[in-house]
């Protein structure tokens, strides 16, 4: 330090204690933070008369004050700082108690060069205190002349202390209130998640980057803005209501976490789906609500993919277990030359297909053949049959619905047209299909589009709708049954199955393939089918068609002997002895049957088989297996005949 020669006179002598406390409270006054301790030891030294005076702040792991304000000679010493040891300083830090040394401090701190540099002669100093009375710092001052004990110059520096330790710890606390607020701007600034802050009205007054990005609009435009516009209304609702929920609940258990999923809106017209947590809290006596948003559209897709790919997966798997039956298809007739022929006509096109024949004939196998041999036979194959589904479950069945639409709608699921997306439907039974549901698969097979039950979205779809019935629908028609319009959009390429009675020798061919198949199935050897086998299996009716052939072989397989079809016992009239005269009875094996009588032993055959398969239809040891049925189809012939299981 650069320090003049003492004055050796007094300076406290003439001190008036009203004077000075007035001109130091005038002189800091008006001043905070820096200012004020710059105010503070600058009229400190003027009113006391000393050479210097200085407040610093104390860093006790590091035993180290640094100024916050030093005044010396008339002049600011800037960025001063000194280790503790060895310093009239010590002795204030660790009692914590004003230090006075009126003269001669330099011999008293022999190791305190500065005091010697300084020529300094005497040193006051006063802790400055927390309220728990953690040191915070110190103030003091120092004279190259001696400085009296003055009760009254005590009482000023303590007076003033007090002030220089409430503005230190205001600053401490202020500090802190900053760094908290950069601690939770940063929080807020990094977090992934949306976070909006709304007032008592629901109004937004506070919004995170991701909050900016997820509605993709800026802050500014955000805030103020009643937050009942970002979301689906009824998801308003939910929110207004549960946080009067919130507020009946006590302190520290004001948050929740939202059931089930919200739909939020951007500015622009775009949506999204979102988990939220919502809190209330108080400021001021206004309450405030904190919600947190997370975006779930990716994970809400990749669930919806995982769920289509199921579906697919479990379509796949039955469409594998109906692949046995292309043997229906087998044959030479010039009638089923002409279905071989439509179908390799219409499957390179999109055109709608309507195929229609007697129950049995394989309506199921052309559809897959035109499917097969497409554009499309990359992508799945979606069968529904329109008899054996429900009439209140067939609309969610065919287009799919939002979750909470209808009583046990628990999740939203994907529907058989949005599953046969760039791909085909096969619509089995179509003319079951209710009347009230007919206008909106015309409008999917108009427009490509329709709107899954609870939506207001509208899904568009490119599908190729092939159809199957085996009723006549023209007459339907007639009877108002069937939308005339819905009727001409499928038959737009029509393809007639042949009954099994039209195909002449099919017959045989048909049923040396499946004796074959049965008979590998069994682990047994079949001998070729005889010319007396052909004729009696040709002469017969066939009003199953193809379905009641594979019967008939499979039962002539298992009650084989000697690797010979047993068709005595296999065929409906071939049980009697054939010396057995044609009875009266229409009952009687051998008796030429009515249609009604068919239909009567087709129900009796199929309730056999429900009530030894226990009424299961499908797998293993269901009702289909032993019949040799697709159990779609089964589940068509139990309803066109009314059968129903027993209460």
């Amino acid at each position: 330090m650069d320090i003049q020669s003492s004055d050796p006179s007094n300076p406290l002598q003439n001190l008036e204690t009203d004077v000075a406390l007035r001109a130091i409270l005038e002189g800091t006054a008006t001043e905070t933070g820096q200012r004020f301790f710059e105010a503070l030891v600058q009229n400190l030294a003027k009113v006391l008369g000393t050479h210097g005076a200085w407040v610093t702040e104390y860093f006790s792991e590091l035993r180290r004050l640094r100024a916050l304000a030093f005044w010396l000679d008339g002049q600011w010493v800037q960025d001063y700082a000194v280790d503790i040891a060895g310093t009239p300083c010590e002795r204030v830090i660790d009692t914590a108690k004003l230090v006075h040394f009126p003269d001669r401090v330099f011999e008293i701190f022999p190791h305190d060069e500065e005091l010697k540099a300084g020529e300094i002669v005497s040193y006051m100093g006063v802790p400055l205190q927390d309220m728990d009375g953690q040191i915070l710092g110190h103030m003091a001052v120092i004279d190259r002349r001696p400085i009296p004990e003055e009760p009254r110059v005590h009482a000023i520096f303590q007076i003033f202390a007090a002030r220089a330790a409430a503005e230190l710890r205001r600053m401490r606390a202020e500090a802190e209130v900053r760094e908290r607020e950069e601690k939770v701007g940063r929080l807020l600034s990094s977090a992934m998640d949306a976070i909006i802050e709304l007032d008592h009205q629901f109004r937004i007054t506070r919004v995170n980057p991701a909050a900016e990005k997820a509605f993709q609009c800026r802050a500014e435009r955000m805030v103020g803005q009643d937050f009942r516009r970002f979301v689906r209304p009824d998801d308003a609702e939910r929110l207004i209501a549960l946080t009067s929920e919130l507020d009946g609940r006590p302190e520290g258990e004001r948050s929740l976490w939202i059931p089930g999923v919200l739909t939020a809106r951007c500015p622009g017209g775009q949506s999204f789906p979102a988990e939220a947590t919502l809190s209330r809290f108080e400021l001021h006596r206004k309450k405030f609500t904190t919600l947190i948003l997370r975006n779930v559209h990716d994970r809400v897709e990749a669930e919806e993919k995982i769920q289509l790919l199921t579906v697919e997966a479990k379509l796949l798997r039955e469409e594998l277990e109906v692949l046995h039956q292309d043997g229906a298809l087998l044959g030479e007739s010039p009638a089923l030359r002409r279905v071989l022929q439509d179908i390799a006509q219409v499957a390179k096109t999109d055109a709608t297909v309507l195929i229609t024949g007697e129950t049995g004939t394989g309506k199921e196998l052309v559809a897959r053949a035109v499917h097969a041999a497409g554009a499309r036979r990359e992508r799945p194959l979606v069968t529904v049959n329109c008899a054996a589904i429900p009439a209140a479950l067939i609309e969610s069945e065919l287009f799919g619905h939002e979750a909470g639409s209808f009583t046990g709608a628990t999740k939203k699921r994907e529907g058989r047209f949005a599953l046969a997306d760039k791909g085909t439907i096969f619509l089995d039974e179509i003319g079951e299909l209710p009347l009230d549901l007919q206008p909106k698969l015309l409008r999917v097979l108009q427009e490509g589009e329709f709107d899954p039950v609870g939506s207001s979205s509208t899904r568009k779809v490119d599908v190729r709708v092939l159809a199957a019935t085996n009723r006549d629908l023209a007459k339907a028609v007639r009877e108002r049954k069937f939308r005339e319009d819905l009727f001409y959009r499928l038959n737009v390429f029509p393809i007639r199955l042949p009954p099994l009675r039209e195909r002449g020798d099919d017959v045989g061919h048909l049923a040396s393939a499946f004796a074959q198949r049965f008979a590998a199935k069994m682990g047994r050897s079949i001998a070729p089918l005889t010319a007396d086998c052909a004729r009696r299996l040709k002469a017969y009716g066939w009003p199953g068609n193809v379905r009641e052939l594979q019967n008939v072989i499979e039962r002539a397989v298992i009650t084989s002997t000697d690797g010979r079809l047993n068709l005595d016992r296999a065929l409906p009239e071939a049980s009697a002895s054939s010396t057995t005269p044609i009875q009266s009875d229409p009952t009687s094996p051998g008796a030429i049957r009515t249609a009604k009588e068919l239909e009567q032993l087709e129900r009796a055959n199929i309730l056999r088989a429900l009530e030894a398969a226990n009424w299961k239809i499908s797998g293993d040891k269901g009702a289909a297996s032993l019949l040799s049925m697709n159990p779609s189809t089964l589940s068509s012939r139990m309803k066109v005949l009314k059968i129903q299981k027993p209460s």
